[in-house]
């Protein structure tokens, strides 16, 4: 679309700058293309309004911005853990404890072990996450944390947030870290609503809608996370597997686990979005 606007803008103000005795054909008098032509007219313009090509310039540049604006980007570069930080409750008491979060082979792990999180530097609101992951080794444990903020909020180890598993078997489920979210059939998904809560032994697990899209062992995943103001939709390998709305936060930072299982990223992808797929 904004390819479309941008040749819209560029038609709109050549033919608006097009002296009436200026006709392109298939050839001039002089026999001459009309590339040549056209450049011979570009040439005429700058010569002539100079104002006006400064303005077309400008527009076409405002509109590139805004196309890479909305253009995907990747969390994870490949080479380093720029722009993340990790919190490893363990490290704060020996300082020669291993970092959990390592890059090998250009692809981002988590060891399991000690157990903390990588959390992005930066806050984000309204995008869609795509996560590509495999179990290194034995399956086990691990998630995506969506609005992260209060960091070692539970247990003295899990920021506030909520939580997409990844947990073998279980990708999808929501857990709830000192912030919440409904879905549909609550009590069957949850359990008895005076039990429900954010922290301590409440019932924080919100169970995914299947249990059957995740791949062998081995095979890469692919999770897609949408959010959207108050609202979180999850796929695992294209079938959606939770939708909650009502979330009581909609920005923060994400974050990975290093919660014991070793498991290896090799896509974290964000991109801006403004309606949640269907």
């Amino acid at each position: 679309m904004l390819k479309d606007l941008s040749t819209a803008v560029e038609m709109t103000i050549y033919l608006n700058l097009l002296p009436n005795s200026f006709v392109f054909s298939k050839t001039d008098h002089s026999g001459r293309q009309p590339s040549t032509q056209f450049s011979n007219f570009l040439k005429y313009i700058w010569n002539t309004k100079p104002n006006i090509m400064k303005l077309h310039y400008f527009l076409l540049m405002l509109i590139t911005l805004s196309t890479s604006a909305f253009a995907q980007k990747s969390l994870f570069n490949g080479k380093n853990l720029n722009g993340w930080h990790a919190d490893v409750p363990a490290m704060d008491k020996k300082s020669d404890t291993i970092n959990p979060f390592i890059v090998r082979n250009g692809l981002l792990v988590s060891l399991g072990t000690p157990g903390g999180h990588l959390i992005t530097d930066k806050i984000y609101k309204n995008y869609q996450l795509t996560v590509q992951y495999r179990f290194a080794g034995k399956p086990g444990n691990c998630g995506v944390l969506v609005h992260a903020s209060t960091p070692r909020a539970l247990y003295g180890m899990f920021p506030k947030s909520l939580e997409v598993q990844m947990q073998h078997k279980d990708a999808g489920d929501f857990w709830c870290i000192e912030e919440d979210i409904s879905v549909p059939d609550m009590v069957t998904r949850r359990g008895p609503k005076e039990n429900w809560g954010v922290n301590g032994d409440k019932l924080r697990r919100i169970k995914n809608l299947t249990d059957d899209s995740e791949k062998p062992l081995g095979e890469w995943n692919t999770m897609i996370i949408q959010c959207l103001n108050n609202e979180v939709k999850v796929w695992v390998n294209g079938t959606l597997v939770n939708y909650g709305t009502n979330c009581t936060a909609s920005s923060g930072q994400i974050a990975l686990q290093a919660e014991g299982s070793e498991v290896e990223f090799k896509q974290l992808d964000l991109k801006q979005i403004k309606e949640l797929s269907k």
